[in-house]
């Protein structure tokens, strides 16, 4: 009889690890972080981008960002998790980074997404294989806003995010200051 073993949140759990609650609460903290950057990412690159050719395919991953965000958001408040401490840092960088991406052409601001949605991908997966069978719910959720943030990037790339001026340079800065705002975002 091969029966699975329901798993734990932090059943692995060592001395000096986070409890299952921290390290939940730490998940939610950061993602809800991230997908309100998400949306102002998207806000800067329509305050410039508005009137182009991809405004339109702004509107609509803006417009998953800004459901995803309300589900942190809504997930924070029904189990208490307090915001980072960094959010009117990331309110306005968000928006900065997408204006500013926006500035340099339509490729970097779709360079801009496809740097993101890596790495958002790789957290992602990272905080999947952390959930127990006991987070079922946060699972899903967290894996729905997977695929789309995979669609993002795949759109991107579509939409010429690799004819991106100084691509190597800008995806790796991007990359870089993302990763830099989830290891701060899950701590403060």
């Amino acid at each position: 009889m091969n029966e699975s073993v329901a798993r734990a949140t932090a059943a692995g759990r060592l001395p000096g690890d986070p409890t299952a609650r921290a390290l939940v609460h730490g998940m939610i903290r950061v993602d809800q972080a991230g997908e309100r950057g998400a949306v102002r990412i998207y806000e800067g690159q329509l305050a410039v981008l508005g009137r182009s050719a991809t405004a339109g395919i702004i509107r609509h991953m803006a417009a998953q960002e800004q459901a995803h965000r309300q589900t942190f958001d809504r997930l924070a408040a029904d189990r208490r998790v307090r915001p980072t401490l960094l959010s009117p840092l990331w309110h306005v960088a968000g928006y900065a980074l997408g204006a500013a991406t926006a500035l340099m052409g339509e490729h970097a601001a779709m360079a801009c997404t496809v740097a993101v949605e890596e790495v958002i991908d790789a957290h992602y997966g990272e905080q999947l294989a952390l959930l127990g069978d006991d987070e079922a719910a946060l699972r899903q959720t967290i894996a729905e806003c997977r695929a789309d943030e995979l669609a993002h990037r795949d759109t991107a790339l579509a939409h010429g995010a690799s004819d991106a001026p100084a691509h190597a340079l800008l995806t790796e800065a991007v990359k870089g200051a993302s990763r830099l705002a989830i290891w701060l975002s899950t701590r403060l």
